[in-house]
């Protein structure tokens, strides 16, 4: 579920807030799914249990997950999260079609690397 990469600079705990919001995004964690206990995971990823409750606290307040007195925690409906992600992005294109009219780049040219760059992206997450 969660690889961790020791070369990454970030403390451990927000590799796992990244890896664990991103699968929620991706729909691959669906509202009401149990997450991994904080000592099934620790245990799973060979750190200490303080780490992945610091990333579940997280989660938490963030409004990915859920928690429920003895029975764990589960994601939240994330809906809202993804209509401001989704919103986020729209205006970063924005932002790069002004630029990309500023310098004079057609439309057709722009869409067609925008969309192979995005070829490349789904292709590059099959592999993942």
């Amino acid at each position: 579920m969660i690889l961790l990469d020791s070369r990454d600079r970030r403390p451990i705990y927000e590799q796992i807030i990244d890896k664990l919001s991103d699968l929620m995004m991706r729909g691959i964690l669906t509202k009401d799914s149990p997450l991994p206990s904080v000592r099934s995971l620790a245990a799973d990823l060979s750190i200490n249990p303080n780490t992945v409750q610091r990333a579940y606290m997280e989660l938490e307040r963030s409004g990915y997950i859920y928690s429920i007195k003895a029975k764990g925690s589960f994601v939240a409906d994330i809906t809202p999260l993804k209509e401001k992600e989704e919103d986020r992005l729209y205006e970063e294109m924005r932002t790069l079609a002004e630029r990309a009219a500023g310098l004079g780049i057609p439309k057709e040219d722009f869409l067609e690397k925008a969309g192979r760059c995005y070829d490349e992206t789904e292709k590059k997450g099959e592999r993942v």
